[in-house]
């Protein structure tokens, strides 16, 4: 992926606050870091400064990347703010910053994390089966992380719930280095040149 590409200018990564059991989670948030900033590409995120969050936010910083944080008033205390971040939004509630999320975004990337990620994963999902949006979406398995989920999925095609008329459209990356070029060829597709700002409100 170029630096600087005309498609993709930042991606959101919804990712856990805590670090978890394998450092290879940390490791894997750290090197997402450094690849979009050397890309040129900004983070989006949700502005604290522990765990994984605080983990890729810091490596796009220390690699000379841009990186906006977006946190409600409520989670300040708990999350506390990443010192240095070009961009800091403080919000009344989660809705705010999910939409101010999406506006500023290009793509979304999982990482590993816990109910607010999987939440955060699932609202995007949800708005691509509805076709709200064509943004890209990835899901990074990291050491196989995802796999309960994308067995769910396969559990819910199976019995009908997800229809091939009516499909979740998502990627999987089981390695950082494939995530950027997976939402560069899924951007160039869906013909986001042009048309970052959205036609269609995903609130609607």
């Amino acid at each position: 992926m170029e630096a600087g590409s005309p498609l993709i200018r930042n991606i959101c990564v919804y990712c856990g606050s805590a670090q978890g059991t394998d450092p290879i989670y940390e490791a894997s948030a750290r090197k997402l870091g450094h690849t979009m900033a050397k890309a040129g590409v900004g983070l989006v995120y949700g502005g604290g400064a522990t765990g994984l969050m605080g983990a890729i936010a810091s490596s796009v910083l220390a690699n000379g990347g841009r990186v906006t944080g977006i946190i409600p008033d409520f989670l300040v205390n708990r999350e506390h703010l990443l010192p240095g971040i070009q961009e800091c939004f403080i919000v009344k509630d989660m809705h705010e910053r999910k939409r101010l999320m999406f506006e500023r975004a290009d793509a979304f990337v999982a990482l590993p994390g816990g109910i607010g990620t999987l939440e955060e994963l699932a609202e995007q999902l949800t708005w691509v089966q509805l076709e709200r949006h064509t943004k890209p979406v990835v899901i990074a398995d990291i050491d196989g992380f995802w796999q309960p989920l994308l067995q769910l999925f396969a559990h819910m095609r199976e019995r009908r719930f997800i229809q091939s008329s009516f499909e979740v459209r998502y990627f999987v990356a089981e390695k950082i280095e494939d995530i950027l070029p997976m939402i560069e060829t899924a951007a160039a597709r869906a013909g986001l040149l042009g048309a970052r700002k959205e036609t269609i409100d995903p609130r609607l």
